[in-house]
């Protein structure tokens, strides 16, 4: 398929390659799907499923062709009417199989199929074999390949009739084959079929068309000819060439009424059928075409009969297809010629379009809203005042596209006939402007809109369609500045204020280049012709304004409204043309007009403007900054002496404050407090003042409320001017400071008969305990040298290091003793304690004395407190590394390790944690079962391996408590639970074994899983220990079993009744051994002292049993299965809430005895060897775990250990 054009046309067209019977051969005798290459039986030769197996392979290359873009199209066609030429049949039968693949079916039309079914039935096999399972077919698939095929299934129509055109289009055969085929698929139910086929023929209509449009300027030019030769005189008269063009006329003729006769049949069997058909897509298609065939063969297709199939679906439910009634319209109004055709149907349709404006679809409504202007711009009598209402309150629009395009329509509008300018006259300029007409029409609209506060809004509609308008300043300035001339009317006082904000926006717009707020599309990258059009703006803005904003605040100086507009101008200014362009003298002008401002108003707006403009000009990078800081120093000297003046004689004792006098000292500090906002006023220490006067009005109680609102405002600015120099440095300090405030103002502070102070308790809330605790992760726990608060900047000196981490511990037991004092909730101490391990040599003993004090406190929530610490950092660890982590990762091993140092913390005093222990399992346990598998049912919960962390506290738990968190735990357990051997599932089978290892009493009995290998090896080599050193093990046993023990979790049963209470001595065993067959179903309980004398004594007999133990397993494993169904059942009774026990098989520890067994017996077992734990490897090989339930329950001892008779 990468090959050139010409080599894959000759892969698509080969002879060798398509095989079809002829009429009168003879059919094959092959066997339905038997290969064959030189075959012509429709059931021989390339035959399989019942279709040609060559021919399939053409339609794949020819579809694939397609698929693969426009390159090869040419070719391909080329290729394909020579192969029509040779054989027709085959031909055609290749481009149906093509259609049909093009549909997405799998099915192949056979050469059987294609001679001897009818169409409907080819439909009928094809929908059989169509693949139901997906919804998707080429045409609605997704990707780039798929997005592209569209276009290359077009063109490959459009190319196909376009080449045929002079020659088989004509033969009765192609297209009437072709015609029949799509029609039936465009009836089809299956809409893969109807969609594809209808896109074909559509696009088969318009190619036709065309070559109907050919052939009718073709007659034209015959006709045309044959006129001009018949006109002759008749000696210069050539009879033969008249009447080759009257044959050439006739041959046009007939193939014009052929062409049309094919376009009929198309449009009655498919497009008068699928413009309203259930999908939107395909009455989309529809009339997209139809508008295609009324503009380009406008004279067959531009009536009436045609536009109203087009003026019924503008009122289709979906916006799609309404959206292409409008662009099929629009192509048609944009040709003037065209406009008297559609007169009736603008006067039909013109009411719906105007209420498309309003659609729901804003596409729709902006094609609406353009397909409007170009009826506006064809003929200006058709659209009422009404109609043009409708459009132009939508340059309000927030949805900007629409306002763009009511904007457009405003402009065309009332914009659109200028007064004519005579050639070689002079341009006129400002007033005599051809634009000032305009810029009073825009004024005037704005004003009769009524939406004064929306006039950018108004400038960003205009924007894009009367650029050059709205841009036109000096025009503007001379409308607000000259007299009118003689004749003019002048504007008035409501329509200069409008002109005004106009003005200001149009300035915005040019300098910010962005729409404003509301109508936003979010920030874009201007180009650099943008950019360049943005500068060029803002220098010609400058200069003009510049020169003439001084007389217009001059001249509009007592308006407020005005001033407030005309003072925001400064601030898009490009204030180097100050310098550059000599215009100093105008800056002079400009600072004393707005000093003149601020001493005539008291406004807030005017004097915020003022203050602003101010700001904006006293910029350091620029050179006029040293004028503008005079200027303002200055009038700031003197407001402030003023008010300080004024201050006193209104402060002054025994004197009562006139009106006059409050009234100068509210308008003095208004002043001040607007440029106190935008300017740091520090220097002239105006809390002093405001304090005094704000004291004075507390202890005499008159002060007017507008002097203590603004004094309070002004206050309030000093105090954000100082909080905004305030340096960063100090923040560690007011950490510190804030800590300490929080402790002495807690409930503390009401203990030992303080009662009257519970006022002033006060509790941080939950914002600001995570903010607490946020600073205190990002300022103590980091690395060394991410700490910057070493002096002098000095990172690698020792001292400095040393210095750093003495302020970090500083911070961390402040924060501490809030936790410790509950200041603050325990819980968030679990950001704390987390660290231990990780920053154990800076902050562990500050960290583990935390520990100790609030298990002083409250055991419990503190033992809560350390496991969600845990749970903290195994999330942290599954978000690092999924939920397939190696549990013997560095990360897991090493919350492993924290969980071990968390469990020395609590002491050997078990009484006394009890409590804390066992809240500690509860949650643990919560936890690894609170989320189910991400896979599904049958696999562990997320959080299973969280129990191989939790068994590190089973050492702590009573034994007691061991079986009552044991039934706990089985709550969660279900009964497959209880049989899985996985490795996934090792840290249940793990933590299980670590509560049941030394929790059975008296009244139990435990029938254990097998060891692994391993655990067998080491039992044999164990020597007998004396008592001592077995109960060393056995304290120790939780840490020793999750390498030793096995990992077959084991069934706690009833013990069976006992027959005598009298112990038996050494020789009574071997009696005992003797009598195993009877009593093997008994399984002692003993000492340790005794299991040990016995496995030393078993261990020496174990090769003279070997014998008897081959003869005797089968009726001993038969003997321990009915055993353990009834302790099963006498068992269930143990379990809370009636829970489905847990049943598992009982498994031999010993390696040969379980060999032995495996041999006789149909009985799986499985091998598991966990490895030994890098922290406590040196106590497991000193110590081996003599406790091992699966040693306990080994056959040889389980039948020997007999101690009652």
């Amino acid at each position: 398929l990468h090959r050139a054009p010409e080599h894959i046309s000759i892969m698509l067209f080969n002879p060798l390659l398509i095989s079809l019977p002829s009429q009168g051969g003879k059919k094959g005798k092959k066997a339905a799907g038997e290969k064959g290459k030189g075959g012509k039986g429709v059931g021989g030769a390339g035959r399989m499923n019942g279709h040609y197996q060559e021919n399939g392979m053409e339609n794949l290359m020819l579809f694939e062709v397609v698929k693969m873009g426009k390159s090869a199209m040419q070719s391909v066609v080329d290729d394909w009417i020579e192969a029509y030429k040779n054989d027709r049949d085959m031909a055609l039968l290749d481009l149906i199989n093509f259609f049909i693949q093009c549909s997405g079916c799998k099915g192949v039309v056979s050469g059987e199929m294609f001679r001897n079914m009818q169409n409907s039935e080819i439909i009928r096999r094809m929908t059989e074999e169509f693949d139901e399972d997906s919804g998707d077919y080429p045409l609605t698939m997704a990707g780039p390949l798929w997005k592209k095929f569209k276009g290359s299934f077009c063109e490959f129509i459009a190319v196909l009739v376009r080449q045929c055109q002079y020659s088989i289009i004509y033969d009765e055969y192609l297209m009437d084959t072709v015609i029949s085929l799509l029609t039936g698929l465009s009836d089809s139910q299956v809409r893969a079929f109807r969609h594809t086929s209808t896109l074909a023929a559509m696009k088969l209509m318009t190619a036709l068309v065309n070559v109907a449009l050919n052939l009718s300027i073709n007659m034209d030019n015959t006709q045309r000819q044959y006129e001009t030769e018949r006109n002759k005189m008749v000696a210069k008269r050539a009879n033969d060439r008249l009447e080759l063009l009257l044959q050439k006329r006739k041959e046009l003729q007939e193939n014009q009424d052929e062409i049309e006769n094919m376009m009929n049949a198309i449009f009655k069997g498919v497009f008068v059928h699928r413009y309203r058909d259930a999908i939107a897509e395909i009455r989309a298609i529809t009339i997209e075409e139809i508008g295609m065939w009324m503009k380009l063969y406008s004279d067959a297709f531009l009536n009436d009969s045609y536009l109203k199939y087009v003026g019924w679906t503008m009122h289709d439910k979906q916006g799609e297809v309404r959206l292409k009634c409008l662009t099929a319209l629009q192509g048609l109004y944009y040709n003037r010629e065209l406009n008297t055709r559609l007169e009736l149907f603008t006067s039909r349709f013109k009411d719906r379009i105007v209420s498309m404006t309003l659609d729901k679809e804003y596409d729709v409504a902006v094609q609406a809203i353009k397909l409007l202007t170009l009826v506006l711009h064809s003929t200006d009598e058709v659209l009422s005042p009404e109609d043009c209402e409708s459009v132009y309150h939508l340059v309000y629009s927030a949805h900007r596209p629409v306002a763009i395009a009511a904007g457009e329509f405003l402009f065309k509008k009332l914009f659109s006939t200028r007064e004519p300018e005579e050639e070689g006259a002079p341009k006129r300029r400002g007033r005599q402007s051809p634009n000032a007409n305009l810029i009073k029409t825009t004024v005037f609209f704005f004003l009769e809109s009524e939406l004064h506060e929306h006039a950018a809004y108004l400038v960003d509609s205009l924007w894009e369609s009367g650029a050059d308008l709205l841009k036109d300043w000096e025009c503007m300035t001379s409308l607000l500045l000259d007299d009118p001339v003689p004749g003019e009317e002048a504007l008035t006082d409501r329509q200069e204020t409008a002109l005004i904000e106009i003005m200001l926006c149009t300035v915005r717009q040019a300098a910010e280049c962005h729409p404003p707020v509301g109508r936003g599309t979010g920030k874009r990258v201007m180009t650099a012709k943008e950019k360049k059009t943005q500068l060029d703006d803002r220098t010609r803005m400058t200069e003009l304004f510049a020169v003439a904003l001084p007389p217009l605040l001059a001249k509009y100086s007592i308006d407020s409204e005005k001033v407030t507009n005309l003072l925001q101008l400064p601030q898009f200014f490009d204030l180097d043309i100050y310098t550059t362009g000599r215009l100093e003298k105008h800056l002079e002008a400009l600072l004393r007009q707005i000093r003149e401002i601020v001493e005539k108003h008291t406004d807030t707006e005017v004097l915020e403007a003022c203050s602003k403009t101010y700001h904006a000009l006293s910029n350091e990078e620029f050179t006029i900054f040293n004028r503008v800081d005079i200027a303002r120093s200055q009038l700031l000297d003197e407001m402030v002496d003023k008010f300080n003046t004024l201050l006193e004689d209104f402060l002054q004792e025994g004197e009562e404050p006139d009106d006059d006098d409050a009234y100068q000292v509210l308008s003095t500090l208004k002043r001040i407090t607007a440029f106190h906002n935008a300017h740091d006023l520090s220097q002239w220490d105006l809390f002093s003042s405001n304090f005094k006067l704000l004291n004075t009005g507390i202890e005499n109680g008159d002060m007017p409320e507008q002097i203590v609102v603004h004094a309070l405002q002004c206050t309030h600015y000093v105090v954000l001017w100082y909080l905004a120099k305030v340096s960063e440095g100090s923040h560690r300090k007011a950490f510190t400071i804030l800590c300490d405030v929080l402790l002495v103002f807690s409930h503390q502070m009401v203990s030992g008969g303080r009662e009257q102070l519970e006022p002033l308790v006060y509790s941080p809330d939950d914002s600001l305990q995570t903010e607490l605790l946020s600073f205190i992760l990002h300022h103590v726990f980091i690395d060394q040298d991410d700490d910057n608060g070493s002096t002098d900047g000095q990172q690698d000196d020792e001292a400095a290091k040393i210095e750093a981490l003495h302020k970090r511990r500083n911070l961390l037991a402040a924060y501490c003793k809030l936790i410790i004092y509950n200041v603050v909730e325990m819980n968030t101490g679990a950001d704390i304690f987390k660290q231990y391990m990780r920053y154990y040599n800076d902050y562990g003993d500050i960290i583990k004395e935390t520990m100790s004090k609030t298990r002083q406190i409250d055991k419990i929530q503190c033992a809560k407190t350390l496991i969600l610490s845990l749970q903290q950092l195994f999330h942290e660890m599954l978000s690092e590394l999924g939920t397939g982590f190696d549990r013997s990762s560095s990360a897991f091993c090493g919350i492993k390790e924290l969980a071990r140092r968390f469990s020395l913390t609590f002491g050997l005093d078990q009484v006394k944690t009890r409590d804390a222990i066992a809240m500690l399992h509860k949650d643990g346990i919560e936890f690894a079962f609170k989320e189910p598998s991400p896979q599904g049912e049958g696999n562990p919960p997320l959080h299973l391996a969280f129990l191989d962390i939790l068994s590190e506290f089973s050492s702590k738990l009573m034994r007691q408590d061991k079986r009552t968190v044991h039934m706990y735990l089985e709550r969660f357990m279900t009964f497959q639970m209880a049989l899985q051997r996985d490795d996934c599932w090792l840290p249940l089978i793990s933590y299980r074994n670590s509560l049941q290892a030394g929790g059975d009493d008296d009244t139990m009995s435990v029938v254990s899983g097998y060891s692994s290998r391993g655990s067998s090896v080491r039992s044999k080599k164990t020597k007998a220990v004396t008592p001592t050193a077995t109960i060393e093990s056995s304290s120790s046993s939780t840490d020793m079993s999750w390498q030793h023990q096995s990992m077959q979790t084991p069934v706690m049963m009833p013990s069976p009744h006992l027959t005598s209470t009298m112990m038996r001595g050494p020789g009574d065993m071997r009696g005992g051994e003797a009598k195993r067959g009877r009593d093997d179903s008994y399984m002692g309980v003993y000492t340790p002292i005794d299991y040990n004398t016995q496995v030393t004594w078993m261990l020496a007999q174990r090769q003279q049993e070997e014998v008897r133990q081959q003869q005797e397993r089968a009726m001993n494993y038969a003997k321990l299965r009915t055993n353990l169904q009834q302790a099963i059942r006498r068992g269930t009774g143990l379990m809370e809430e009636d829970e489905e026990p847990i049943v598992e098989d009982v498994m031999m520890s010993s390696e040969g005895r379980m060999e032995d067994l495996n041999e006789g017996m149909d009985f799986d077992t499985m091998d598991i060897d966990l490895p030994p734990s890098k922290n406590r490897r040196e106590r497991s090989e000193l110590k081996p775990d003599y406790f091992d339930p699966g040693s306990i329950m080994d056959e040889s001892v389980s039948n020997s250990l007999l101690l009652y008779s």
